[in-house]
């Protein structure tokens, strides 16, 4: 007999993402994912000047806000045919690393650790023994047996106080966690300590940005950051060399217990090296641009079909015609006037709610499709897009993060096995210790710039009439964001972002096929329809960012709905 599993909201993400399944015998045959707010921000930008939509962008989400800045920006300068300061360029560049460093730490520990570790386990641990282990991982200076003892102690307080907080309606004791108390407690003490490595990349993006979150330096034509070495209200070199002071700190936190981490959770749940691959298909895009034009990056990006990495074609530019010709959304299944398919540039968004049904309309996200497929997007892709069109870094970090984990495991893991659950967090920790690489490598470009002579930072935009169109990507945490926008007589006539989770937590299409998370969760375990870990466990690995997929407006401030979390 099967049965139907609804959860909603999910939580541990940003937004409101409501997931329903049809599990029989144990096992997800089917599942339907459903953004529960509408997006407007569309609709608001309708009108203004093309220079202030980047302000407007960035508050899609109050995690993506850095994210959506630099794309807006991307996007007007491509419908104007411009190119900016190679200062500019290395400039966003280190505020985009910082930014994605910050979020795939958070991402691990703070959003998704707690489907594969079990807190009240850890108070059963032996701090010892825990130390011990973390030494055999790495040489991290914080895994002492005091700092073990002072987490544990720490972790009973809470418990004894009754009130667990952030660590409360866990799945605790639940059959599918299986890590020894020991990795547990060690687990719980990385958690508390990523807080600290989070906010220091942080601290990054704010130095370069003025602010963090919704930074202030952007300008369409490059960045307001002033350069003058001899100035203390300038970008000079003290605060150049706190960037990089910083980043010494936040890389040796990534490679000495991030990626060992990642490594050990991979090894001690190999089954789920096997469970939650969906949809084959890649979309990742190049970024970190070395040039003013936009056509030599330090990331690829590309495409890749049906999983064969042969099948990889690159994009070349930020003007590449094989992504601006490809990209569609459809509104079959989602909460939208109409029944099309259509371009971004053609694209309309009138809301028009009929009811939840999962056989006709039961979304308000769109349905991107790239060539009329579905597309996954996010770290995966761009892992297996590198690896396929020979990036050497990328093949480099993967290499040693598959040695990493089968060396643990006691068995050899491929790059095949990256198509699932756990693959997902493996590439996420791939492409973090490949940004702790290229975030030095591009300070390290901008000091050698401006000690050129070059201060340069930004070119004056000119819009002529008639009709512009444009559009900006960049590779951004969660996978490919691009902004699609339409200028007439310098007023905006038509924008759209199509985003990451938007591709991945995509309804099905004209065609019917299920969107990333929706078939990812297909051949899914659930050992407990009451208790259905599993299935968060899936839809966590893609790190959904539902604010970004969806908005919600209401210019009378009424109140919409209001939703209970447990």
């Amino acid at each position: 007999m099967s049965k139907r599993i609804v959860i909603d909201p999910v939580t541990r993400i940003e937004g409101h993402l409501r997931l329903d399944a049809e599990v029989e015998g144990g096992v997800v045959r089917d599942s339907w994912a459903s953004g529960q707010m509408w997006r407007g921000i569309e609709v608001i930008l309708q009108g203004r000047d093309p220079r202030d939509a980047w302000l407007f962008t960035q508050r899609i989400c109050g995690v993506c806000t850095t994210v959506h800045a630099i794309t807006s920006v991307r996007a007007v300068e491509n419908a104007l045919g411009m190119e900016i300061p190679l200062n500019a360029q290395y400039i966003r560049n280190l505020i985009l690393i910082a930014h994605a460093l910050h979020d795939h730490v958070v991402h691990f520990y703070h959003l998704s650790a707690l489907d594969w570790v079990d807190i009240t386990s850890a108070l059963k641990a032996d701090p010892r023994k825990a130390a011990n282990l973390a030494e055999s991982l790495s040489e991290w200076p914080g895994n002492s047996w005091r700092q073990m003892v002072a987490v544990k102690n720490r972790l009973q307080k809470i418990v004894d106080s009754g009130q667990l907080g952030i660590f409360a309606n866990g799945y605790w004791g639940h059959p599918a966690m299986k890590l020894r108390p020991e990795v547990n407690l060690l687990a719980v003490s990385h958690y508390l300590q990523a807080l600290e490595y989070q906010r220091k990349a942080n601290q990054i993006v704010a130095i370069l940005g003025g602010k963090t979150p919704n930074i202030q330096n952007l300008a369409v034509g490059g960045v307001a950051n002033a350069v003058n070495l001899d100035n203390q209200a300038a970008l000079n070199m003290e605060k150049l060399y706190w960037i990089k002071d910083l980043f010494d700190e936040v890389n040796t936190f990534v490679l000495q217990v991030y990626l060992p981490d990642v490594a050990a959770i991979g090894a001690m749940y190999p089954e789920w090296l096997g469970y939650g691959a969906g949809v084959k298909n890649y979309l990742a895009v190049p970024d970190l641009p070395l040039d003013s034009a936009g056509s030599v990056f330090d990331l690829p990006g590309g495409t890749v079909f049906d999983g064969d990495l042969g099948s990889a074609r690159s994009f070349e530019s930020f003007q590449d015609p094989y992504f601006r010709e490809n990209v569609t959304e459809s509104i079959a299944h989602s909460w939208y006037k109409g029944q099309w398919s259509r371009h971004p540039w053609e694209e309309e968004t009138v809301p028009h709610y009929t009811d939840y049904d999962a056989q006709q309309k039961y979304s308000w996200v769109k349905a991107p499709r790239f060539q009329g497929r579905p597309m996954q997007v996010g770290p995966l892709a761009q892992v297996l897009v590198g690896n396929a069109v020979g990036h050497e870094p990328t093949q480099r970090w993967t290499r040693l993060a598959l040695e990493r984990v089968s060396d643990l495991a006691g068995a050899r893991i491929e790059l095949s096995a990256l198509h699932s659950t756990l693959g997902r967090h493996v590439a996420r920790a791939v492409r973090t210790a490949l940004l702790t690489e290229l975030g030095l490598k591009h300070l390290q470009l901008l000091l050698d710039n401006i000690g050129k002579g070059d201060v340069q930072t930004f070119t004056k935009p000119e819009f002529p009439s008639g009709e512009q169109r444009g559009f900006g990507f960049h590779e951004a945490p969660r996978g490919c964001l691009s902004h699609w926008i339409v200028i007439r007589d310098g007023k905006i006539a038509n924008y759209q972002a199509v985003v990451p989770s938007t591709w991945n937590a995509s309804p099905r299409a004209e065609d019917g096929l299920p969107g990333p998370y929706e078939a990812s969760l297909i051949g899914n375990p659930v050992a407990d329809a009451e208790l259905p870990l599993e299935i968060l466990r899936t839809i966590h690995s893609f790190d959904p960012c539902l604010a970004c997929a969806i908005h919600t407006l209401d210019a009378d401030g009424r109140e919409i709905a209001t939703v209970k979390a447990l």
